[in-house]
């Protein structure tokens, strides 16, 4: 297993920092794990299963294509 930080979080959805914690709070998106005192970081794995899990929600929407 592997955490990642912030910065690899955005790079790997490109998503922005704001909208990862809408999302997060929205209940959409993997909640980050605490490392310490002000510092969290996410389990990479959990972060690609929900790019993912976007690609497939895409797929499926593109039969007629």
């Amino acid at each position: 297993m592997k955490i990642i930080r912030l910065k690899d979080v955005i790079d790997t959805t490109g998503l922005g920092r704001s909208t990862i914690y809408k999302y997060i709070a929205e209940g959409t998106f993997p909640r980050p794990v605490s490392l310490g005192d002000r510092c969290v970081g996410w389990v990479e794995s959990e972060v690609q299963d929900w790019v993912l899990a976007r690609v497939e929600e895409r797929d499926e929407g593109r039969h007629d294509v």
